[in-house]
C-alpha cells in the first residue's frame, strides 16, 4: 500500500506546491546569442510557462543594450553575467542600477582554441605560426559578434602578444560552421571560444596557453536583475539563486539543443529526462 500511496502524495504536494507559486503575470528574460544562455533561457521559459502560469518572454540583445535595458527596466532579468572579470566593463556602468544575485555555474574557460590536432599550444606560438592559421587569405582569428567580450579580450591578446593576426567578427553559427569544415579536413584553424559550449563535447580542442593572463582565470557565472526584482519576485529570485548546473547537466542541455535544432525542442527533451534535478532546485526555494 505504501508503494501506491507514495507518489500518489508526492505528486499531490508537487502540485499544491505549483498552485501555490502560480503567478500569471509576465516576465522578460534579456538574452544574447551564446549557446549556454540560449539554452537556460529556453529551460526556465518552459518551467516557469508549463508550471507556474508565467508568460515569459525571450528578447535578444547586444551585450550593451542587454545591460542598459535592465538599468532602465526593459527587462526583468538576464540569466548570464561572467565575473569577476569577463562582464565586469559591461556591469560597472551600472552598478548601482542592477543587482547581481547568486552563481549557477562555477568554472569557466574563455580564450584561444585550437583543434587538438594542431601542433601549437600557447598563444605565442601563434606569432611565428601566423602564416598556418590563413583564412579567406589572411592570418586570421574567427571570433564571434565585435561587441562581445571575448571580441574585446582578444582585440587585448592580439596587442599584448604583438599578434600578426587579425580577428575576424560574425555570429557564433557562422564561427562554427568555419570550425567544423576546418575539423573535418584536419586544417588547422583558431577560433574564440568559451566554457562552457556544445563544441567541446563534438570535437577534441584545446585552449592555447595564456602566460599574461589577458582572458583571466576561471569564473562564476551569475544571473543578474533590474532593481527591485527580489521585491516583486521573491518567490522566483529563492529560485533562481538556488539554481546549480555543471558540465553535465548543462553540457547535456546544450547537446539536446545542438542534436534537436531548435532551443524549445532541445529544452524539453533535456527537462524530460532531468526532471528531477529541476525539483530539487524548486524544492530547495521553499
Amino acid at each position: 500500500m505504501r508503494k501506491v500511496l507514495y507518489p500518489l502524495a508526492a505528486a499531490a504536494l508537487f502540485s499544491a506546491a505549483t498552485t501555490a507559486h502560480a503567478k500569471d503575470e509576465s516576465l522578460v528574460i534579456g538574452t544574447n546569442n551564446w549557446a549556454e544562455n540560449i539554452a537556460v533561457a529556453n529551460m526556465w521559459k518552459l518551467i516557469l510557462e508549463n508550471n507556474y502560469d508565467y508568460d515569459v518572454e525571450l528578447s535578444d540583445v547586444s551585450k550593451n543594450a542587454l545591460y542598459s535595458g535592465l538599468a532602465n527596466g526593459d527587462f526583468d532579468i538576464s540569466l548570464e553575467i561572467w565575473l569577476p572579470t569577463t562582464d565586469a566593463a559591461y556591469l560597472e556602468p551600472y552598478k548601482d542600477q542592477l543587482t547581481v544575485h547568486e552563481g549557477w555555474y562555477e568554472g569557466t574557460g574563455l580564450g584561444l582554441v585550437v583543434p587538438s590536432y594542431v601542433d601549437i599550444d600557447s598563444i605565442p606560438e601563434l606569432k611565428k605560426n601566423a602564416d598556418t592559421f590563413e583564412y579567406q587569405g589572411s592570418p586570421t582569428i574567427l571570433g564571434i559578434d565585435s561587441g562581445s567580450s571575448i571580441a574585446g579580450l582578444t582585440n587585448k591578446a592580439i596587442d599584448a602578444y604583438s599578434l600578426p593576426l587579425e580577428q575576424v567578427n560574425s555570429s557564433g553559427p557562422a564561427m562554427m560552421a568555419a570550425l567544423d569544415s576546418a575539423y573535418q579536413n584536419e586544417e588547422p584553424i583558431v577560433v574564440t571560444l568559451w566554457s562552457p559550449h556544445w563544441a567541446f563535447a563534438e570535437y577534441d580542442l584545446k585552449y592555447l596557453e595564456d602566460p599574461k593572463n589577458v582572458y583571466g582565470d576561471n569564473e562564476t557565472i551569475y544571473w543578474f536583475s533590474r532593481q527591485n526584482f527580489s521585491d516583486d519576485d521573491p518567490w522566483l529570485t529563492r529560485v533562481l539563486n538556488e539554481w546549480q548546473m555543471d558540465d553535465d547537466s548543462l553540457g547535456s542541455l546544450m547537446a539536446d539543443i545542438e542534436k534537436a535544432g531548435d532551443p524549445v525542442k532541445g529544452a524539453k527533451t533535456w527537462l524530460e529526462d532531468n526532471q528531477a534535478l529541476v525539483d530539487e532546485w524548486l524544492e530547495a526555494s521553499e
